[in-house]
């Protein structure tokens, strides 16, 4: 157990610290298409946290959940880019962003019980702001299908890794709460910067 916890917190440090800015949004790379997309969510602490967080609980929630939820997760997102490319607005999306952080942690560490649909609709209400921020960085010339199809291919690994650590470790113990309360406080310190 005591190894599983290790790998667990170095994966997600690891991850943490592979993100170099707290938010990537903003940043309008000339790069397009399936690598710009695919490192975008990398480029920042919220998205790495969230994507994270959505694997973890998922992994609690457990049975179809575990491909339900993150799925669910993924085809909002790709809605929320879709209303960004449309010229859509959507009021405060780092809000939401930050907020999602928080809330998804807070999920975590309450090891919050939930059915499928349920996890699936919480989830998508975050999903709907990453997207957004996602979409608005598509650049105006660029590769727009294989740079959502990279952002999806990066949030779906970020997934599959918080569901990796929730297989890892016994998440309905000390390890939810901390890696859970870590995430939510992470989540502030972000909405904060």
């Amino acid at each position: 157990m005591a190894k599983a916890w290790l790998f667990g917190m170095t994966a997600m440090a690891a991850a943490a610290l592979a993100s170099g800015a707290a938010s990537a949004h903003g940043v309008h790379a000339e790069a397009s298409g399936f690598v710009a997309g695919f490192t975008h969510p990398l480029l920042g602490l919220d998205h790495v946290l969230a994507m994270v967080a959505v694997g973890l609980w998922a992994g609690q929630l457990g049975g179809r959940a575990r491909l339900e939820v993150p799925a669910g997760f993924l085809l909002t997102m790709i809605a929320g880019a879709g209303l960004a490319l449309a010229g859509a607005a959507l009021p405060a999306v780092e809000l939401g962003i930050a907020s999602s952080v928080v809330l998804l942690g807070l999920l975590v560490a309450a090891r919050v019980r939930a059915t499928t649909l349920a996890g699936a609709c919480i989830v998508a209400l975050f999903a709907v702001f990453h997207g957004y921020a996602h979409g608005i960085e598509i650049p105006a010339a660029g590769a727009t299908l294989q740079h959502i199809l990279g952002f999806a291919a990066a949030t779906a690994a970020l997934h599959a890794i918080g569901l990796g650590i929730a297989a890892a470790l016994d998440m309905r113990g000390s390890a939810a709460r901390i890696a859970g309360a870590a995430t939510a406080a992470a989540g502030v310190a972000l909405a904060l910067i």
